[in-house]
Formats: C-alpha cells, structure tokens, sequence
C-alpha cells in the first residue's frame, strides 16, 4: 500500500516538473537560467555552457589573480578594437612554463572537444597597454609585443599589472578564446626565438602587406601565425604600418590568401564530376558539394534551436552568402566564416590544378554551445577536403545524396541558396538543342 502510495507521489511530482520546464522555456532567458542552474538543461543544449565557462575560470583563477604573472607566451597576442585607432594591446600569457606552443596554434585543435580548447585557452591571461594603431615604436611594451608576433615558440613572459586580472572567459566565433585580462604596467621577455620568413618580410618596408600575407603562406608559415604577425602591424609599407584588431587580422588573412589562390584556379580546367566531402566535429555537420562549372561559391549556415548564435530561438536559422566568378565587392553577411571556409577551399582546388562551383553546408547541432573562433570553420572544412569524395555523373544525385547527409529537408537549403537555386531552375546554352543552319 505504501509503495503504490509513493509510486503515485512520484509520477503526480514528475508531472509537475514537466510542467513547469515547459513553462519555464517561455520566460526570459536571464530567469530560466537562474531557474535551471544547468541541471535540467531547459535551453535545449547537449551541455550548459554556463557551467563549462564557470568550472574552467573557477579553476583558473586562484593561479592568475595576482599583480605579477609568469608564464610561457605560446607566443600570442591580442589587439582589441573597442575605441579603435587608440586600441588594447599586448600580450596572451597563461601561468605555466614549458611548451605551451598548443595554446596559440588553431591548426592543432582539430579533434579537441569545446571543453578541452575552454580549458587551455581559459589559462591565457590578456595584458592591456592602451595606444594609437600607429604607435608602433611608443614604448618597450608596445616593442615587447611586437616582437612577441616574431617569435616562433613559447617565449619566457614576465608581465606586472596595474591590477589583478578580471573578467570572464571570452568567447567569440571570429576569434580564439581567452581568459581574465588586467593593464600592464610593465612586460619582460627572454627565450625569444624570431621566425626568420616572418622577420625577412618584417625588415622589408617596400613589401605590401598583401605581398607579404601571401609569400609567407607559399612558404609554409601556419595561417594563424600571419594573422598574429598582421595585427601587429609587422608587414606592409613603412609608413602605412599599424596595429590590426585581431578581429579583422583574422578575416583579413583568409580573404588575402583565398582571393590570390583563386586567380590562379580560375585559370584552371574544370573537375570531371560531381563531388561530395563529408565532416562532422564539434557537432557541427559539414559537407562540401563541387560542381563541374566555373568558380562560384556559396556558404550556407544552419543554426538549430539551442545553438551559440540561435539560442532562443524555435526554428532553425538558415543564413547564406555566395560570389560569382567575379568575386564579392562587398563584405560577407556570414562574417569571417566566408572567408575562412573559402580558403580552404581554394587551396585545395590549386592543389588539384582544377575550377568549380562550391557549396558548403554547414549544420550546427545543439551540442556547439559555445563559440571557439573562426579557426574552426577553416580546419573543419580543410579535414573535410582530405577525406576520399563520393563522385556522381549528374547534379540531381549529388544533390540527392547530400539531402541523405543532412537532417534539415534539402527543401530549406535550396530556399537560402543563390547557388542551388541558380543550377535547378537556370536554363544553360547547354540545355538548348543545336541548331543546324543550311
């Protein structure tokens, strides 16, 4: 009697906490958390990305809140671009010796899980110093930095602040994560070994920067490592040097790079076939569709419910941005992703010596709950272009084939694609019979 009394309690109580949840997903998003605490998960993500944020800066903190920092600098640095041209900058150190080289290389996540690229990067302590964008030479900190852009290891780091670091984890889909922040008040560096490709483009004041992003990514210097060395105003014409926020270094060096390969690739024969390359890390689904015709290219994003950038909302997001064979004139709806995305791209059609139309569906499931930086989408797309395609003879089964891969109807996609829409409903030269004059 007592047991079907309380088999009874316990079914009316989970009734309720039904009920409740379903209440709760309507209210603000501020209170639903409060009322949540990460434990019924009422966002609809995999994992609360509150409770990831909050256990990784509870374990950082006891070992960086302090006036005086020592650590080994991956090497890297950030320039901010709140208030730009007087802009933040200096240098990223986290407070631990040794080879921290995995700390600011993005070519080396790939495989890690969101949890594991929060943990390191949340040891990365950012020093502030406030200057012009063409105070190159002001002081010995702005000096430090620069210099710390040359480096091609982990450099001793000894960093005095104003006063202790504070601030939560930063996370943002253009940029790597990073942790608390403080105003330097003094740097110190030693160990500095200098990338001497970077140096040899650094001492040439008549090499444009686009020049010398490209030259140094022929040579074989990793793409973030040019992106690092751009925000510190290291390349360029003499007198046109300055800082770059590390936003807009990021998706400076993949537009450069992408844009240069591509006028080599638009020279190039077309592919045989039809192609399909497949990935999926992070929880985001990735599949890269070629086409025999000339360059075009198109990235197509969709978010689910849950995820970092459609938190609240109750249908899947769906966002595209596309260029002819003529190129964009204008700057991608999609952000850095574009760019990112289309370097890979790029690259591998050069080397094949081969042209086409690309489509890149990107699926984002709730398990993404929290952004890592664009550095993603490049890797991503890059592991998706080693693997072996499934090749098709006609459009229609390529496309078939994708829509298998995809959980979202194909429908959807083709609704928020220029490039999609153009091949099914755009009549060709090709699809007219030849006229025989007499």
């Amino acid at each position: 009697m007592q047991n079907l009394w309380l088999s009874k309690l316990i079914d009316e109580k989970k009734v309720l906490v039904e009920l409740a949840a379903s209440e709760i997903k309507t209210v603000n998003k501020d209170v639903r958390c409060i009322l949540c605490r990460g434990a019924k998960l009422l966002c609809g993500k995999a994992r609360c990305p509150v409770m990831v944020r909050f256990y990784y800066q509870a374990k950082t903190k006891p070992l960086v809140e302090t006036l005086n920092l020592e650590g080994s600098s991956p090497p890297d640095i950030f320039v901010g671009r709140i208030g730009y041209p007087w802009v933040s900058i200096g240098p990223l150190i986290p407070p631990i010796r040794g080879n921290t080289f995995l700390l600011g290389t993005p070519e080396l996540w790939h495989g890690k899980t969101i949890e594991e690229i929060v943990e390191f990067r949340s040891q990365l302590v950012r020093g502030k110093h406030r200057v012009h964008v063409k105070d190159l030479e002001k002081n010995r900190i702005v000096e430090l930095t620069r210099e710390l852009a040359l480096s091609k290891t982990p450099a001793e780091s000894e960093a005095e602040f104003l006063k202790k670091p504070s601030g939560s984890l930063v996370l943002d889909d253009e940029v790597q994560p990073y942790g608390p922040s403080a105003p330097l008040k003094s740097l110190s560096l030693t160990s500095i070994k200098t990338d001497h490709k970077i140096e040899k483009a650094f001492y040439d004041t008549d090499l444009k920067a686009s020049e010398a992003v490209f030259t140094l990514f022929k040579k074989g210097v990793l793409v973030s490592k040019i992106q690092r060395a751009f925000s510190a105003g290291l390349f360029g014409i003499g007198k046109n040097r300055k800082f770059v926020p590390t936003r807009w270094s990021i998706t400076a060096v993949d537009s450069i790079i992408s844009q240069k390969i591509l006028e080599q690739v638009k020279e190039f024969p077309l592919i045989n076939e039809f192609r399909v390359y497949e990935h999926v890390a992070l929880d985001n689904r990735w599949i890269i569709l070629m086409i025999p015709e000339y360059w075009s290219y198109e990235l197509i994003e969709a978010w689910y419910p849950g995820t970092t950038w459609n938190p609240e909302g109750k249908e899947t997001a769906i966002f595209s941005s596309s260029e002819g064979f003529e190129g964009r004139s204008s700057y991608a709806e999609i952000g850095g992703c574009y760019y990112a995305a289309r370097l890979a791209v790029s690259e591998h059609l050069e080397r094949e010596r081969r042209q086409s139309k690309v489509v890149i569906f990107r699926e984002a499931h709730p398990g993404y709950i929290l952004p890592v930086g664009v550095w993603n989408v490049r890797e991503n797309v890059r592991a998706a272009l080693k693997n072996e395609p499934l090749k098709f003879n006609k459009f229609e089964e390529a496309l078939n084939y994708v829509s298998t891969k995809l959980e979202i109807p194909i429908k959807k996609w083709i609704e928020n694609s220029n490039l999609l829409k153009n091949m099914l409903y755009q009549r060709r030269l090709k699809d007219f019979s030849v006229i025989k004059w007499i």
